[in-house]
């Protein structure tokens, strides 16, 4: 069983790994423990040295010990020094672009390194852009989906939000400038247009906005203008009983015969569609395996399965 310990202060002469939130976007959200362990951690491995030091000059502080690069590139080749940095007794700190280090940024791998090794790994807490970005939408925060970037390839993005669509949880997204209209698009088609949304960009910053309205409003909106900034967008949890449609076993049986000819084997697609239409999958299973069956009459070839 993993236990934490207590304040990195109280863990005198042992290695550590720790994760600083940074500022979303204005440097004035920085806390005073970021300052302190920039100014005193013996390794500081940056997402981007370059706005590190940018950071750092903010903030009136300079890293004492060795700065380093550590992103989506180098984290595989650079995990392992990291890991023995630590187990030497060595304070490293971790920090990405904006925010805590592993959500959606490089740091998953170290602190798992870190962990399986036994070595200790504390945080700073600090800014969240999902977290504001949920508190400042005006929807439903008791319960709550953080699913990152949606994929860039717009099939696999339109899957993706296809399986979301009877997720009663508020759902959060991280996007780029360039692709909000388009997901907003896509969020259209696999939500309905008139799914209560917030589009949050440029948070903390002087061009702070946040806009709400319905998707098909929101996607209307993104569509005639240039979006500019980070972008989250924040989306209703569907309503009970949203989402589900009812088809009758011939329809069901077409969903599963498309997906399977579009590479998926038909036991996940099975899968897929009675979870996404409350079918029973067994029996969903043998109507589409006979049914392909049929259509390769006299083939002799077995389902895939």
């Amino acid at each position: 069983m993993d236990t934490a310990a207590g304040p990195v202060a109280d863990v005198a002469g042992r290695g550590r790994l720790v994760l600083a939130a940074t500022p979303i976007g204005n440097p004035g959200d920085a806390s005073l423990r970021l300052r302190e362990h920039l100014a005193a951690a013996d390794v500081v491995a940056a997402e981007d040295t370059r706005r590190l030091h940018r950071l750092c000059a903010a903030l009136g502080v300079a890293p004492a010990g060795r700065v380093l690069s550590y992103h989506e590139h180098n984290e595989v080749a650079r995990t392992p020094a990291l890991v023995q940095e630590v187990a030497g007794g060595a304070t490293v700190l971790l920090v990405t672009d904006a925010g805590m280090p592993s959500v959606s940024d490089p740091g998953y791998r170290l602190v798992h390194a870190c962990a399986e090794a036994g070595l200790l790994v504390t945080a700073l807490p600090g800014p969240s852009a999902a977290l504001t970005a949920l508190a400042l939408s005006g929807l439903p925060s008791d319960r709550f989906a953080f699913e990152g970037f949606p994929p860039r390839k717009p099939g696999q993005r339109e899957r993706a939000l296809h399986e979301l669509a009877a997720e009663r949880r508020t759902l959060v997204f991280f996007e780029s400038p360039h692709r909000t209209a388009a997901t907003l698009a896509a969020m259209v088609a696999a939500f309905g247009a008139a799914r209560p949304a917030a589009l949050c960009r440029e948070l903390t910053k002087t061009y702070e906005e946040v806009v709400r309205a319905p998707l098909g409003e929101l996607a209307r909106w993104a569509g005639q203008r240039e979006v500019r900034g980070e972008v989250c967008l924040v989306v209703a949890g569907a309503e009970e009983g949203a989402g589900v449609e009812e088809l009758d076993e011939a329809e069901l049986v077409a969903r599963v015969l498309e997906r399977v000819g579009a590479g998926e084997r038909l036991k996940e697609a099975v899968r897929e569609v009675a979870r996404r239409h409350g079918a029973v999958a067994r029996e969903l299973y043998d109507a589409a395996a006979a049914a392909q069956r049929a259509s390769r009459a006299g083939a002799g070839a077995a389902p895939r399965g």
